[in-house]
């Protein structure tokens, strides 16, 4: 079964958000990255890009398919995971299948409406949205 961690907000399309002050940290779930199977390349946002919420902001690609990242939640991108992309050092997209929540996490976003928590689904709510895909 999925890890599904308790102090997160998810969607219905696989994405995670953590929430601290006005910033959302975005990722992809851990059954998304198990669906996935071995990330080779992740392509992310500009830092300043406005995404809106349930708009492709990013895309990773794995040895089995492309997946388009949708934003959960609306606002101007003020980091991403560098780790995660060619730049100083070589690039490591294999942190999203080692620590999906934690070294794998993709963009902090500046929320521009905080509401929109509101429309994510609990930890309660993903699970059993994980269980009937797996059904």
């Amino acid at each position: 079964m999925a890890e599904v961690p308790e102090n997160l907000r998810y969607t219905k399309t696989h994405e995670w958000v953590r929430v601290s002050g006005n910033i959302a940290t975005v990722g992809i779930t851990d059954f998304a990255q198990e669906e996935l199977h071995e990330v080779v390349y992740i392509e992310l946002p500009d830092v300043g890009m406005q995404v809106n919420k349930g708009a492709q902001f990013a895309a990773v690609e794995s040895v089995k398919a492309r997946s388009e990242i949708f934003s959960p939640i609306s606002g101007k991108v003020t980091r991403v995971n560098g780790d995660l992309v060619e730049g100083i050092v070589p690039a490591r997209p294999e942190l999203v299948n080692e620590g999906p929540y934690s070294g794998g996490w993709l963009a902090d976003i500046e929320m521009s409406n905080q509401s929109e928590l509101d429309e994510l689904l609990t930890p309660e709510q993903y699970r059993k949205n994980i269980e009937a895909k797996s059904h």
